[in-house]
């Protein structure tokens, strides 16, 4: 895969703002910007309960 650099960024960037538009394209940078924190929050919680010790289980009689 070619390095990519500034200058491309740039160049896609003005793509994506011609395509959708300023407004549309701040609308898909806030909603990825919200999936990207609720993907982490997911992931942190995980992370919890993984570390979280585990709790004796009773014995049956």
């Amino acid at each position: 895969m070619p390095n990519v650099g500034w200058p491309e960024l740039i160049v896609i960037l003005l793509l994506a703002l011609i395509i959708f538009g300023p407004q549309r394209l701040a609308g898909v940078g806030g909603a990825l910007g919200r999936a990207i924190r609720e993907f982490r929050g997911a992931v942190h919680e995980a992370e919890n309960e993984l570390d979280k010790p585990a709790s004796p289980q009773k014995k049956s009689s």
